[in-house]
């Protein structure tokens, strides 16, 4: 048998990754962090458990890498579906649905994330985490953004923020309300994008968005 060329190499070395990737968001999202363990994630991908070491420093890095993948993945999509389109308004709109749309529908793996990026080995920077920046980089430039590269980073902040705010344990804020104040501070009509439930809080479709500040007061009394 002739030894394989470096192409073929490389293309198994990318599914063997693909699969670890794909294994570990499938078992964080079912069992959690905690229970989740390299050799189980190695099991699930029917991988040895020497390649995780190989391709990942460790479980956290792992799992970004894992959950970034889920929101490049996510997001490509929601920017593809149909009808597609070139419209930058609509496409942020698609965006900001998209990653608030993993807060809701995995909130497991998405409050994993959360913590992973807070802890002392904080955001990881991976192939994975590449290709998302890209695409929201992109995203920002199509809505008319005359310096994507330092707008980008403000997106990116707003998001991770509204998708911490929706997972808040014990104080959680209704996706709605966050979504609102996004498209709000972007100029975004409530019907762009995935609208949750049809109508804006107080049935103001093709209105101006109503105040949020009472979604945001601390003051108990």
């Amino acid at each position: 048998m002739s030894p394989r060329s470096p192409s073929v190499n490389e293309e198994l070395r990318r599914r063997s990754r693909e699969r670890l990737l794909q294994a570990a968001v499938e078992l964080v999202d079912e069992r959690g962090y905690d229970a989740t363990t390299l050799g189980d994630i190695a099991d699930r991908a029917g991988s040895a458990r020497g390649l995780v070491s190989y391709y990942f420093p460790g479980k956290r890095q792992l799992v970004q890498s894992a959950v970034h993948r889920l929101m490049h993945r996510t997001l490509q999509a929601g920017l593809e579906r149909e009808p597609r389109t070139a419209d930058g308004a609509e496409l942020l709109a698609r965006a900001i649905d998209a990653i608030l749309g993993l807060a809701r529908d995995r909130p497991v793996l998405m409050r994993t994330h959360m913590a992973g990026i807070l802890q002392a080995e904080g955001f990881v920077r991976c192939p994975e985490q590449q290709r998302l920046a890209e695409l929201l980089r992109d995203t920002v430039e199509a809505h008319g953004s005359p310096a994507a590269e330092r707008d980008y980073p403000l997106l990116r902040a707003q998001l991770m923020g509204a998708v911490f705010a929706i997972l808040l344990p014990g104080a959680p804020m209704p996706m709605a309300v966050m979504r609102a104040e996004l498209f709000q501070r972007y100029g975004l009509a409530w019907e762009r994008g995935t609208p949750p439930g049809g109508e804006p809080p107080g049935g103001t479709r093709g209105q101006r968005l109503p105040d949020l500040s009472r979604y945001f007061d601390t003051d108990p009394t």
